[in-house]
């Protein structure tokens, strides 16, 4: 249960809830003449100002984002493995279509790889990840995809139970069977990368990093964006990925604290 424990304590720890509770902590604090209650509140409130002011958290995606570069792929591919993350379920069981959210550059990609390698084995490993659950797994969501773009169904593997990414990792493993010498992309989100990358390294898969999904890049203005929504949901997804490294080193799912390529 170790996946619902580290969901439920971002919950908490997550930056927009918390700014915004001890905001509330602080006012309901000072209603009652207490001066640590205006002070808390007053430095909540003029961190949600400075993070909105402030890219901040691209700042903090940026260093997951640029850790695994580009590859330059070889000629020849044995293997995809797409990693989920970015479907809607709930849309799709809704309308009969796949949908997406903004973390679908993935699904482009994976068509796009499967294409450029004819022969490579296509892999999705992807199940109910939510702790509230879904109508269907994301790798049903992607079967779906996978047919309206006409690719044959015995070429795509698919894992429908894995519920966080290192049981991608231990799931794929199981159902891809790498061979030695074979070349493996990994496909998923850029800033996603560094702890999936950790996972594959700890269950015996190797790969090659595919990132695909970027958020951050070149140099964020100030007044690209001055939503408060938008600004602490970049914050709270920065965090979320450097939470989840700490928590999976301490966990034993990684042997390292923040993976990068190899020497």
């Amino acid at each position: 249960m170790s996946w619902v424990l580290g969901k439920l304590v971002f919950l908490l720890l997550r930056p927009s809830n918390l700014l915004i509770l001890l905001a509330l902590l602080g006012l309901v604090l000072a209603r009652r003449g207490r001066r640590t209650g205006l002070r808390l509140a007053t430095v909540a409130i003029a961190t949600i100002a400075l993070v909105t002011l402030l890219p901040v958290g691209l700042w903090l995606t940026r260093p997951l984002e640029t850790r695994f570069p580009q590859p330059r792929l070889p000629e020849r591919v044995d293997g995809i493995v797409v990693l989920g993350g970015g479907t809607a379920p709930h849309l799709f069981v809704a309308h009969g279509r796949p949908d997406f959210d903004e973390a679908g550059d993935r699904y482009l990609a994976m068509i796009e790889l499967a294409r450029r390698f004819p022969e490579a084995k296509m892999l999705f490993t992807g199940g109910i990840g939510e702790i509230d659950g879904a109508p269907v797994a994301e790798a049903d969501v992607v079967a779906a995809l996978w047919a309206r773009h006409g690719l044959p169904p015995e070429r795509l593997l698919l894992d429908r139970e894995a519920r966080n990414t290192i049981e991608n990792a231990k799931n794929a493993l199981a159902l891809a069977r790498p061979r030695p010498g074979e070349t493996w992309l990994l496909v998923t989100s850029a800033k996603h990368l560094p702890r999936s990358v950790g996972c594959f390294r700890a269950v015996g898969f190797e790969t090659v990093p595919f990132p695909v999904d970027y958020r951050s890049g070149g140099s964020p203005s100030p007044l690209d964006d001055l939503r408060v929504s938008e600004r602490l949901y970049e914050l709270d997804e920065a965090i979320y990925e450097w939470y989840g490294l700490l928590y999976y080193r301490l966990l034993g799912h990684t042997r390292e604290l923040f993976p990068g390529p190899r020497p």
